[in-house]
């Protein structure tokens, strides 16, 4: 445990990227949310670590230790609940996924292949980031893992699927980007006009499934 300037602390738990390990990082916070401990503003949670915001006018970083320890301390012990996958379409290919056959490249592979692989997994949310509504989901198989492109582009679409080593996303608004884009959804992960904005949350999983470019034109 750490602390990040006079109004936060860092709990990390590991160097590595591991469901388990991100399964007690959203236990921990979710702990820590659910205690609603006086002068904590805000929890969030990462791959592998979970960041307290506090308010030092009301707390300090020495009275938070001891709790946050005790929580920390008992995270992931507690079987993790299985929730039901979102399901998302995707088009793949053609200009709304220009990186699809790049990515066959990287791995010696068909186009076919690589969207064969890209559903078959039923992906984890890490975390969310970037910018609201972002899912860092994972773990990509190795065959697809491409690298982040070398020249990032300056826009990347609203709803593009993109996928960096072994972490795979969506852009949830038009924003510059570095991942190599597969293809594209017509679902919007963050709407700050539905109920519930966020569409995923850390600890979702998430499956992908193919739809050609008269669905995607019909549903977009």
């Amino acid at each position: 445990m750490l602390p990040a300037g006079d109004s936060a602390l860092i709990v990390e738990f590991d160097e590595r990227i591991d469901p388990a390990i991100n399964a007690r990082a959203i236990a921990l916070a979710e702990s820590l949310q659910a205690a609603a401990l006086a002068g904590v503003r805000d929890v969030v949670p990462t791959y592998r670590s979970v960041a307290v915001f506090f308010d030092p006018l009301r707390t300090n970083y020495d009275a938070l230790v001891a709790r946050v320890e005790r929580d920390a301390a008992r995270a992931g012990q507690e079987p993790v609940e299985q929730h039901k996958p979102i399901r998302i379409p995707v088009c793949y290919g053609g200009d709304l996924g220009p990186d699809l056959a790049e990515v066959g490249a990287f791995g010696g592979i068909s186009e076919q292949d690589v969207i064969t692989l890209h559903t078959a997994v039923t992906y984890r949310v890490f975390m969310l980031g970037f910018v609201a509504g972002f899912a860092y989901m994972g773990i990509v198989d190795a065959r697809i893992a491409a690298p982040r492109r070398s020249t990032p582009r300056v826009r990347v679409p609203l709803g593009s699927v993109g996928i960096a080593g072994v972490q795979t996303g969506i852009y949830p608004a038009e924003t510059p980007g570095g991942w190599q884009l597969i293809g594209r959804t017509p679902i919007k992960p963050f709407d700050p006009g539905r109920a519930e904005p966020f569409l995923m949350k850390a600890g979702d999983a998430v499956q992908f499934y193919a739809i050609d470019r008269a669905d995607y034109d019909r549903l977009t």
